[in-house]
């Protein structure tokens, strides 16, 4: 049952125009690139159209991997495939950790292939089992809910413009990336065959950037988790009972900035940012260069926060100096 008819699950007409439409999305970034007006972030501002910083993130970022599930679940059957292959799951599974698909064949798929070479070839590519859905890393439960909602000790407030604008993003984002797994891309094996090794290779350039992302996420998350401690020691040898409840709110430790030192961060100020572009060059690798909605997300990741980044560097040189930022870039090593 289509939640909205011709576009959720969309049409191909619709998912065609949605597909061109988003690459020109690097267009809209533009501004970015000749303002530093940012309302998120470090760059926060105080206004009573600000929404609180973890749901704010949580509900901008959420919508993309629910909209991706709900479009695997339901456009096979109304564009009339019974199956699909699993390797459009696994594409799938890099975004978020699914349940067993009801729909899924494996790579090899004529009938001489279902018995031995099957077995051996499952049994010698985890990946291409069953289950790969379901014992995936992902990426937006990471990003759109433990993140925000669990690890983050705090998070400064997000304008509704940033919010409606991300929403945007992922909305369009999701639903081409899912047109393309759940019935307008590769709908049997023959896409695949042939492609084991630059799926695999794909696989670990995007475990890679993932793995990079959740570390130097960690490293700002440990800035404001060190000040907290900070602010317990002091409560306890003051013996003063902290107003308003647990640190992290109000006037506590939302607003603590220091210079990162560790991983990446002592050549880059966003290595957060690179491991994300890395990470998605990896999802596009295992979907193939030809795959227009993977490139047209990294495209518009790259062009969105590279203007971020330099403003970002320009706030660090601000904040605490040009001879304390020293050498180091934005986002890219030696470059930018």
């Amino acid at each position: 049952m289509a939640l909205i008819e011709g576009w959720l699950p969309p049409s191909r007409e619709n998912w065609e125009l949605l597909t061109w439409l988003f690459q020109l999305f690097p267009l809209f970034t533009i501004v970015q690139w000749l303002v530093d007006y940012y309302p998120q972030g470090k760059t926060s501002i105080e206004s009573r159209l600000n929404i609180p910083g973890k749901i704010g993130w949580a509900t901008m970022e959420a919508p993309g991997f629910m909209v991706l599930l709900y479009i695997m679940f339901t456009l096979p059957q109304q564009v009339g495939l019974e199956k699909l292959p699993q390797a459009n799951w696994v594409m799938a599974s890099l975004f978020v950790r699914a349940p067993n698909p009801p729909i899924s064949v494996p790579f090899h798929c004529t009938p001489q292939y279902q018995s031995q070479s099957q077995y051996q070839y499952q049994h010698s590519h985890p990946h291409a089992n069953a289950n790969a859905p379901s014992t995936q890393t992902i990426h937006y439960i990471y990003r759109a809910l433990l993140a925000p909602l669990l690890l983050n000790p705090s998070m400064s407030p997000i304008h509704i413009s940033v919010w409606l604008s991300a929403l945007t993003f992922q909305f369009l984002n999701a639903t081409c990336i899912g047109g393309w797994l759940a019935g307008y891309g590769p709908t049997d094996v023959a896409h695949w065959q042939g492609r084991i090794l630059w799926v695999e290779v794909g696989m670990v350039i995007f475990f890679a950037g993932f793995l990079g992302n959740v570390y130097h996420d960690d490293e700002l998350r440990e800035i404001r988790r060190a000040a907290a401690r900070k602010l317990r020691r002091r409560e306890v040898e003051q013996g003063e009972k902290r107003k308003g409840g647990e640190v992290g709110m109000g006037g506590g430790v939302d607003k603590v900035y220091m210079m990162p030192e560790n991983g990446l961060f002592r050549l880059v100020l966003f290595p957060h940012y690179l491991c994300e572009w890395i990470e998605w060059c990896g999802f596009w690798m295992v979907g193939g260069f030809g795959c227009v909605p993977a490139r047209n997300f990294v495209v518009s990741e790259v062009t969105t926060m590279m203007p971020r980044a330099l403003q970002g560097r320009r706030w660090y040189i601000k904040r605490f100096g040009r001879e304390k930022v020293g050498s180091r870039k934005a986002v890219i090593p030696g470059l930018i």
